[in-house]
């Protein structure tokens, strides 16, 4: 029998709406296999697409669960349609979609006639922990977005970090303290006003955190201009630690 593989797939690592509008980079999201269970995390424009797309190709019939870490459209866009393969066009009621209260309350994202065939609907709140399947995870804290959003931490026996889209304050070091993190920066310079982290915050974020690896993606147009995976080896450079730059498409190995 082929051992199970346990892994992350970056399906997608587009930030902002214009490197989504123009696909500059795809909006899928993240996948996630992990001991048999397969868990897609913010699956935006394009996901079913990039799981069709994907070598080799991934089956979203398999899909166990969606989390969304908020409602916004580059996050959130595909949900019905990942929905409808996980329930195998509704047939089947199975899988859970972990999300904030917003996104299923005052603006919901989630088509009605849906709702009654996903197995369970969980709202995500800060310091609660979740399970589907294998796969374990908490939310350390709400995020500081214009909606509710939040950020994640699993336990795959090292502990993996999530910081979606937030402007930095200082308790992120220690919310996130993770072996592995993956940070969204959407910013090359800091932009006063505008929720979203830059590179800068990152490079903060990295030095305090200390994490073994950090992988940077949801990357906005001007991360784009200045090459992520050059950034990515001038901050392992200077903080020592492994940083990555995310790419539609890239792997990374949970057995790490």
């Amino acid at each position: 029998m082929k051992a199970k593989e346990n892994y992350i797939k970056f399906l997608g690592t587009a930030g902002a709406r214009f490197v989504m509008i123009k696909q500059l980079r795809s909006s899928g999201g993240i996948w996630i296999s992990y001991q048999g269970t397969n868990l897609i995390i913010d699956p935006g424009p394009g996901s079913i697409t990039r799981c069709a797309l994907s070598k080799p190709k991934i089956d979203p019939t398999t899909l166990d669960g969606i989390i969304l870490t908020h409602r916004h459209l580059d996050h959130s866009n595909d949900v019905n349609v990942m929905i409808e393969a996980m329930t195998e066009g509704g047939f089947k009621k199975r899988g859970t979609v972990f999300l904030p209260a917003d996104a299923i309350e005052e603006e919901p994202v989630i088509l009605k006639h849906l709702r009654p065939v996903v197995g369970s609907i969980e709202i995500l709140a800060e310091k609660k922990h979740y399970q589907i399947g294998a796969i374990k995870f908490s939310v350390p804290s709400k995020q500081a977005h214009p909606v509710a959003t939040y950020g994640l931490i699993f336990d795959f026996g090292f502990s993996l970090g999530l910081i979606s889209d937030t402007k930095y304050f200082p308790e992120l070091e220690q919310l996130y303290k993770a072996d592995v993190i993956i940070i969204n920066v959407v910013f090359y310079e800091e932009r006063p006003g505008v929720d979203h982290l830059s590179l800068p915050d990152v490079q903060k974020i990295i030095q305090n955190i200390k994490p073994k690896t950090a992988i940077l993606t949801h990357f906005g147009m001007t991360m784009l201009q200045h090459k992520p995976h050059i950034l990515a080896e001038r901050l392992s450079r200077e903080l020592g630690t492994e940083v990555l730059a995310a790419y539609d498409g890239m792997k990374f190995d949970l057995g790490f």
